[in-house]
C-alpha cells in the first residue's frame, strides 16, 4: 500500500473529524432527539395523570417510544446532506470499502442523536415512577437496542436517499423493522418489573446488533450505489 492511500482508520478519522465540525455548527440538532422524547413523555405523564401506579406500569412502554419516535425525526439527516452537497459520489469513489464509510457514519450519527437521548433516561424515568432497581435494565437495553435502530435506519435512509421528501416514506418503511426492537427492549424491562429474568430480551437485542453490524453496513452500500444510478 503506497503512503498516500488512506487506511480504513484514517478515513474514519478524517469523516468523524469532517462529521464533529459539521455538528459544532449545528449544535442545536444533537438536542433534538432529546428534546423531543422529553416532550412525548411530559404529553404521556399528562394524558394519564398522576397515578404513580399507573405511569410505572406504562414507563418502559412509554419510554422505548420516545426513543424510537425520536429515533425517526434524526433518521432522515443520516445521508441526506451527503447525497445534495455530493459527499456521497465521493465515498462510492473512495479507495476504502463504502460500507466502512457507511458504518462510521451509522455510529457517529448514533453517537451525536442517542446518546444525548441516554444520557436523559434517568430524567424521564424519574417522571414516569419508573422504580429505580429497574434502571440499569432500562439503560442496558437501550445501549444494546439504539445502536440496532440506527443500523435498521441507515439501511432504510439509504433506500430513500434518492428521493425529495422522503419523511413519511421513511417512517412507513422503517417502522415495521422497529416493531421487533420495541418489543424486546420494553420486554426485558416489564419483565424485570414482574420479577423475572430479563436476560432473555437483552440477550435477542445483542444478536440482532451484531448481526446488523455486519449486515446493515452491506445493505445500505448496496442501496446507495443503486440509488446513485
Amino acid at each position: 500500500m503506497s503512503a498516500g492511500t488512506p487506511t480504513l482508520l484514517s478515513a474514519a478519522r478524517a469523516l468523524v473529524v469532517r462529521d464533529l465540525r459539521l455538528l459544532w455548527r449545528r449544535r442545536g440538532d444533537a438536542l433534538q432527539p432529546a428534546l423531543f422524547a422529553i416532550l412525548v413523555v411530559v404529553l404521556f405523564a399528562l394524558a394519564m395523570g398522576a397515578e404513580r401506579d399507573l405511569l410505572a406500569r406504562a414507563a418502559p412502554g412509554v419510554l422505548w417510544v420516545a426513543v424510537l419516535l425520536s429515533g425517526l425525526l434524526a433518521l432522515d439527516t443520516l445521508f441526506r446532506g451527503d447525497a445534495e452537497d455530493g459527499s456521497l459520489e465521493q465515498w462510492r469513489l473512495a479507495p476504502v470499502p463504502l460500507a466502512w464509510l457507511v458504518l462510521v457514519r451509522t455510529l457517529m450519527h448514533w453517537l451525536t442523536t442517542a446518546v444525548p437521548l441516554l444520557l436523559a433516561v434517568p430524567l424521564l424515568a424519574e417522571l414516569l415512577y419508573l422504580p429505580r432497581s429497574l434502571w440499569l435494565v432500562l439503560l442496558g437495553a437501550l445501549a444494546l437496542g439504539t445502536p440496532l435502530l440506527s443500523l435498521i435506519g441507515a439501511v432504510v435512509s439509504a433506500l430513500t436517499v434518492g428521493m425529495r421528501r422522503a419523511g413519511v416514506l421513511l417512517a412507513l418503511l422503517a417502522l415495521p423493522l422497529y416493531v421487533p426492537v420495541l418489543v424486546f427492549g420494553a420486554g426485558s424491562v416489564a419483565a424485570a418489573a414482574q420479577g423475572h429474568d430479563p436476560a432473555g430480551g437483552l440477550l435477542l437485542l445483542g444478536a440482532g446488533l451484531l448481526m446488523a453490524l455486519v449486515l446493515a453496513p452491506v445493505a445500505a452500500a448496496t442501496a446507495i450505489r443503486i440509488a446513485a444510478q
